[in-house]
């Protein structure tokens, strides 16, 4: 309960900064919404000339894209920002005063700066789920919903987990955005379905088999977008996968929790 009301304090300290600078709010909101609709476009185009992409029609698609969005969408809304300025606390020794505040260290660390615009890609990507779904005409049980929601959290988790435990890095290093580069590249993966990686029968590679296999098992960052999807379009078919996806959100909150108090022993605060 206390955590919550920390929480919510936070978000009205979110919405203070965000009436503060209105201008920045409305661009990145305009700019968000620009990326959105850009992307349907690219995919409208695509699949005016194709009926499918291994397996994924173009609604079907569009319900794992804004399935990506939203995991997206609340990373970039509650985590990003905290995880962005740690290396900085860390510089400037600002990271005391989270450590001595009689809260736990990681939750005020990851929520404490909440990027309100990130708001705007959450409810386009629902609406386009909404959207995609009514458009294939398929009746979606609550069952299909609770679970689809459940994976949608397990995703935010092992986005999070990944990200944080980047962000450790700092107290090592000292500066990590080479660190962040490569977390976008690495995500960018997830922006395609698992299947997509596959190929035809007659065209198959071994480096879209070696990403497809490191990606979905080393790091599964396509599976904890594909199952949710595939969960509410009711055509996962391999049911390891959502062991796999729940497996690695778990196990990611657990060891990124493990490097987070490991790093600390680490840190040198301003008065050491």
């Amino acid at each position: 309960m206390y955590h919550a009301r920390v929480l919510f304090t936070f978000l009205r300290n979110g919405v203070i900064r965000e009436t503060m600078f209105q201008a920045n709010f409305l661009i990145q909101v305009l700019t968000r919404g620009f990326w959105f609709f850009a992307q349907i476009a690219l995919f409208r185009i695509i699949y005016a000339s194709v009926p499918e992409i291994n397996g994924w029609s173009e609604d079907q698609y569009f319900v794992f894209m804004a399935t990506g969005m939203l995991v997206n969408g609340i990373v970039e809304t509650f985590f990003m920002p905290n995880c962005a300025i740690f290396s900085e606390q860390i510089r400037t020794g600002r990271l005391d005063f989270a450590l001595l505040k009689p809260i736990d260290s990681q939750f005020l660390v990851s929520l404490e700066r909440i990027n309100l615009a990130m708001v705007s890609q959450i409810l386009l990507a629902q609406a386009l789920l909404l959207m995609s779904l009514w458009n294939i005409g398929e009746a979606v049980s609550l069952f299909q919903v609770v679970i689809y929601i459940a994976y949608v959290i397990a995703g935010v988790a092992f986005f999070y987990s990944l990200m944080i435990t980047m962000a450790c890095s700092s107290i090592l290093l000292g500066r990590n955005q080479g660190l962040y580069d490569f977390w976008f590249y690495i995500t960018a993966f997830a922006r395609y379905p698992r299947s997509i990686y596959e190929g035809h029968d007659d065209s198959r590679t071994e480096g879209g088999e070696v990403l497809q296999f490191a990606f979905s098992y080393l790091m599964p960052i396509l599976l904890v977008i594909t199952v949710p999807a595939r969960v509410i379009l009711d055509t996962l078919n391999e049911p390891h996968w959502a062991f796999v996806a729940a497996a690695a959100a778990a196990g990611g909150l657990l060891i990124s929790r493990v490097v987070f108090h490991w790093s600390l022993k680490f840190y040198r605060s301003a008065s050491s």
